[in-house]
């Protein structure tokens, strides 16, 4: 006799809301993985993380970018829209990914993008969202930097190393004032997006260091990145999650940053 999942009442009604009217064929195929995955993903780890749907499926797109999950991807974008996430700001989590991923592995997902907006319906090329020119870019670049990390930013553009200058210029103008200057997102959900890129991917821990950092001065919590990190567990698995919770705890233990329980 065939395996009945047993799905909890929450983990049915969370997965109704992001599928309407889905059956996964899972439950076919792979009835008691997907019996725990359900469980545990949409009931356990949703309602031990608390976090407001559009961040977590924020959070969660960010995350498949990150560890390059893109069937899964494909499946969630429906969902993050369901969950109130518009579609500048899906695209707006596509187009930063590419300063932190690289186009090699963000071109697929770009590409997933459009073909799911507009399956859902959406018009596209969306508004524009853009705020800067190529003459302006450095310098707003440079003070997105700076309103993020501090004015220590300030000359961080013209003081790279001899043997590769361009590298700081191109960080100041290219991923930030390219990127982070663009409407669609504030600074608090672009620095969140970004540090679930680099926790996603791994390997990054020098970089995850400085977002973290960056995410605590623009106002995210130990908390709430507490909170967005668990959430993410299912979709990057535990030596990652483990990873970033460390890293975010060295963070703030050296900035003495208080518990806020």
């Amino acid at each position: 006799m065939a395996y009945e999942p047993r799905f909890t009442k929450a983990a049915e009604a969370y997965h109704d809301k992001m599928f309407p009217g889905y059956v996964s064929d899972f439950i076919r195929t792979d009835p008691e993985f997907i019996e725990r995955f359900d469980n545990f993903a949409f009931d356990e780890v949703v309602n031990a993380t608390n976090l407001d749907e559009r961040t977590r499926h924020m959070a969660w797109l960010a995350t498949l970018l990150g560890c390059q999950g893109i069937d899964e991807f494909r499946a969630m974008v429906p969902a993050a829209l369901e969950m109130g996430v518009t579609p500048v700001e899906v695209k707006e989590i596509v187009y930063q990914a590419v300063a932190y991923l690289g186009i090699g592995r963000v071109f697929p997902f770009l590409k997933v993008t459009n073909e799911v907006l507009e399956a859902c319906g959406v018009e596209l090329p969306l508004e524009s969202q853009a705020t800067t020119t190529v003459g302006s870019r450095r310098e707003a670049g440079t003070q997105a930097q700076v309103d993020i990390f501090g004015e220590d930013m300030r000359d961080f553009w013209k003081n790279g190393n001899p043997d590769y200058p361009q590298i700081n210029e191109w960080l100041s103008s290219n991923c930030f004032g390219d990127w982070y200057t663009r409407r669609g997102l504030d600074l608090r959900r672009r620095e969140m997006v970004t540090f679930c890129y680099l926790a996603a991917q791994g390997g990054c821990e020098a970089q995850l260091r400085g977002h973290a950092a960056g995410n605590l001065s623009v106002g995210n919590s130990r908390e709430l990145m507490l909170k967005v990190i668990s959430s993410n567990l299912p979709f990057i698995g535990y030596p990652r999650t483990l990873n970033a919770i460390a890293v975010l705890e060295d963070v703030c233990s050296a900035a003495s940053v208080p518990d806020e329980r």
